[in-house]
């Protein structure tokens, strides 16, 4: 286990001065902290779209299409995919542009998401009209509670399960309860772009498959993934406290401190840079609540040592805040007995 050192994860600090490109965005955006989601759209439209584009024309031709698509796959679903989709997070959570200019969120919703397997309007009706609302309990279409968090079984169970009926679980949680302006924009955004790839498929059924619908498969599986290694650690006495933060990881850095998913959890509205000083004054209740955090780890390792069963290699990175463990030992036992199926009483 490791003791609390520093932390390493990116907070604001203000530059000496703003480039020409960077003033002209901050008229529209909200908080100057959020200038790096430009950069990063930017980039995007730069070395993601355009090559997209010419993948559907008939420039391009056998090995000389498959050269093209291999480098455009790693940039857009290995580079830009967790940074885009954590973006996407962060902007849902804190609106990027100021209210004149909501049209352009809502031309990243319905014209750059899909190029990363982001049905429009989807995420934000399950993350924040559901996921947040139940914290994972056994209401939301995405919640672990039921599952061995560190069997392989398990997990393509629960993966299986949300690619075949994650939209219809989500569907019927908000029109159960009556939650029209989420049912309405979850069932827009899923069918048309259901709608949009028939329509492209006539148009290039090769480039539809491998740009839209097999990145579409892809997200689900690796936003499942994360969500997973999130909320693999259940307090069964108390089902609220289940999930963890991970903290001086490079993934901090590529991500907007995904890795503080406690943290995020209490205060979801805060800011990516307030994350990591906001860990530090909670840290001694987290130590209280024996909620557990990891350094150096993303989720991940995190995700391939549950599957794995190596708690050894998770206790190694476990951070012993307060010395909350006394030994290696009790924390392996604690993490076994937070990896368990829910079984909710008869």
């Amino acid at each position: 286990m490791k003791a609390l050192t520093v932390i390493t994860d990116p907070v604001y600090t203000e530059p000496k001065e703003f480039s020409q490109y960077e003033r002209f965005w901050l008229k529209y955006i909200n908080d100057k902290r959020d200038l790096p989601f430009i950069h990063l759209l930017t980039a995007i439209h730069i070395l993601v779209i355009p090559v997209a584009i010419l993948l559907y024309t008939p420039v391009l031709q056998g090995w000389y299409w498959w050269l093209a698509y291999i480098p455009y796959f790693y940039i857009s679903q290995m580079y830009f995919k967790g940074r885009f989709g954590l973006m996407l997070h962060c902007i849902s959570h804190r609106k990027l542009f100021k209210k004149p200019y909501t049209w352009i969120y809502n031309y990243v919703i319905w014209f750059v998401c899909p190029f990363f397997g982001h049905t429009p309007e989807t995420y934000f009706a399950h993350h924040m009209g559901m996921h947040h609302v139940e914290n994972n309990m056994l209401d939301d279409a995405s919640s672990t509670l039921p599952y061995q968090r560190d069997s392989l079984r398990g997990f393509i169970a629960y993966v299986s399960r949300f690619l075949l009926l994650g939209f219809r679980d989500t569907f019927m949680y908000f029109f159960s309860r009556k939650r029209k302006k989420f049912y309405m924009r979850l069932t827009a955004g899923e069918i048309s772009f259901y709608l949009f790839c028939v329509g492209m498929s006539f148009v290039n059924f090769h480039a539809t498959l491998f740009i839209f619908i097999i990145p579409f498969v892809f997200a689900r599986i690796v936003m499942m993934l994360g969500n997973w290694a999130q909320h693999a650690f259940v307090n069964l006495d108390d089902l609220e406290d289940n999930t963890i933060n991970c903290i001086n990881t490079k993934y901090n850095q590529m991500c907007w401190n995904d890795g503080y998913h406690a943290i995020h959890h209490v205060r979801p509205a805060m800011h990516y840079t307030d994350i990591p000083g906001e860990f530090l004054k909670t840290k001694d209740e987290l130590a209280q609540k024996k909620v557990l955090v990891f350094d150096g780890i993303h989720y991940l390792h995190i995700f391939l040592w549950l599957m794995t069963k190596r708690y050894d290699k998770l206790a190694d990175n476990l951070v012993n805040i307060n010395n909350m463990f006394g030994s290696k030992e009790e924390a392996i036992a604690l993490m076994k007995e937070r990896t368990k199926k829910f079984k909710p009483a008869a």
